[in-house]
């Protein structure tokens, strides 16, 4: 990655407890995609009545595992074998894709922000790597799917889609998620004095904010008529209503690596600043 700034554990810990984790209705996109690409995944076919075998033995190729007993086929469906998330911050991203896949790996190049995903337990099959999205530890043709959630916009996209272009299989599939300015709050009749004091803060950050911002609120669109790739689909418009507590609206603000860039330039008024949205 060429931008490095999400690796101060202060940030880390506010970004794991208040940054939006991406809905169910994205990853569903995702895997449904992912499906029709790389096609129905064939674990165990069952060739019942087989005699001495040639049927069965035409099937091999075609499935992990071949049981011969007769001539009819069971597609139970392949185990997805490893999709990998990179940025993956403190790993909300990283933990959706779980039980979908035998293995996930979740790269960030914040060895704070992967404490924080590292200390998240019960996901048995997930683990947590320090590296670039440009250079991937992955052998070539290994990866199904390579997520980047709130994150593309950081990397240097000629190198990514290179490494993206090596390390993944035939069909294997890039999934970049990201998500708009357009911020409104909703709470019974005050809901637009709500959204004006959210964005007259975030006016207040934003000169703050590294150029790659910028790539993120163009939704991408540059590194989207980048990928080489010759099918590839542009998904937009996915609303997303969460229930937010105030204090998990200012921890969300206090997430931005702008704002983070506003509290090391002025402390006291970055700090300040915060608590007048939290008063107000």
């Amino acid at each position: 990655m060429a931008h490095r700034l999400f690796e101060e554990k202060h940030h880390a810990s506010i970004y794991q407890k208040y940054r939006i984790i991406p809905p169910e209705t994205v990853l569903q996109l995702i895997l449904e995609y992912l499906n029709k690409k790389k096609g129905p995944p064939r674990e165990l076919a069952v060739d019942l009545g087989c005699g001495t075998g040639q049927n069965t033995r035409l099937l091999a190729p075609h499935f992990q595992k071949v049981v011969g007993i007769d001539v009819s086929e069971c597609q139970k469906g392949p185990p997805r074998e490893l999709a990998v998330d990179l940025g993956c911050g403190t790993g909300q991203n990283t933990r959706l894709l779980a039980p979908h896949f035998q293995k996930v790996v979740g790269i960030d190049v914040s060895e704070c922000q992967l404490e924080e995903a590292r200390a998240v337990p019960g996901f048995a099959n997930v683990t947590y790597r320090s590296g670039p999205a440009e250079d991937l530890p992955f052998p070539d043709g290994s990866v199904d799917l390579l997520t980047a959630a709130s994150a593309a916009h950081w990397f240097d996209a000629e190198r990514f889609l290179k490494e993206a272009a090596r390390v993944l299989k035939p069909n294997g599939c890039i999934a970049l998620l990201g998500y708009t300015d357009k911020f409104s709050l909703y709470y019974l009749s005050c809901g637009d004095k709500l959204t004006n004091i959210y964005s007259e803060v975030t006016k207040v950050i934003k000169p703050y904010a590294s150029p790659p911002v910028a790539i993120d609120n163009s939704r991408l669109q540059a590194l989207f008529e980048a990928i080489p790739f010759p099918d590839k689909e542009r998904v937009t418009n996915i609303s997303l209503k969460m229930g937010m507590t105030v204090a998990g609206v200012v921890g969300f603000v206090e997430s931005f690596s702008f704002y983070q860039a506003y509290l090391k330039k002025d402390p006291q008024a970055a700090t300040a600043l915060l608590e007048s949205m939290m008063r107000r």
